[in-house]
């Protein structure tokens, strides 16, 4: 069934422009089709079309439910976006299809990208929950100072992956299953030594995510989907 995102779905039964159009246009639906809605919080709502306009499609919700969860802890990942944004929606698109709550963009100091666009990350997680049905939107954030960022609490296990010399376990050799997780990943010239060093005294591990050096967002993907195959 096809799937849309309406995120007042349950106090406005109306499919928003974009997702309307492509509804009424694209897919042809007409009064008395069934549609399935989620609104990005843990629901799906099955509905009818009542009134298919292409700017504004009427539905009537049929049934509400809550989607069971799909994995039993809570995954966020910290990241230096990289300078071509083409790669950091990639990294966003495909660890919202494996399975992530959470993802906020670090500024440090060797940042190759200082401002994003948000909104547009929003749109590519949005895609990527419709393309593999799920009904949790992943928390996107910002640019977050480096050091603002670590010395917040966290209930859970927190990790540092960085390339610097010094001893650090395989990610899942150190990993809890069933624990929170919190992992670092740094831009392409890496954390600084002083960033590094912060992270260690705010109780991060570090870590390797194996021998071969990996691009800032394949080293953000590898990480999510170790951190969820550990889960399975």
């Amino acid at each position: 069934m096809q799937l849309f995102y309406v995120p007042d779905i349950s106090i406005h039964p109306v499919l928003s422009e974009e997702e309307s159009g492509h509804c009424v246009r694209v897919l042809r639906l007409d009064i008395g089709d069934a549609i399935r809605i989620t609104d990005g919080r843990g629901f799906f709502y099955d509905a009818v079309i009542e009134r298919p306009h292409p700017k504004h499609c009427e539905v009537r919700i049929e049934r509400k439910w809550q989607q069971p969860a799909l994995w039993n802890f809570r995954l966020h990942i910290a990241v230096a976006p990289t300078k071509n944004m083409d790669r950091m929606e990639w990294f966003v698109e495909k660890a919202t299809e494996i399975g992530i709550d959470a993802v906020t963009c670090l500024n440090c100091r060797f940042s190759e990208r200082r401002e994003i666009k948000l909104a547009r990350l929003e749109k590519i997680a949005v895609s990527a929950i419709k393309q593999s049905q799920k009904a949790t939107l992943p928390l996107l954030e910002g640019m977050t100072d480096f050091r603002d960022f670590v010395k917040r609490p966290f209930d859970g296990q927190k990790f540092i992956a960085h390339c610097g010399t010094g001893e650090k376990q395989l990610l899942k050799a150190c990993y809890h299953p069933g624990s929170h997780a919190l992992v670092l990943i740094g831009p392409e010239g890496d954390f600084s030594p002083e960033e590094v060093n912060l992270a260690l005294e705010q109780g991060f591990q570090p870590i390797s995510l194996g021998e071969s050096r990996l691009r800032t967002e394949t080293a953000a993907l590898v990480a999510c989907h170790t951190l969820q195959l550990l889960n399975q």
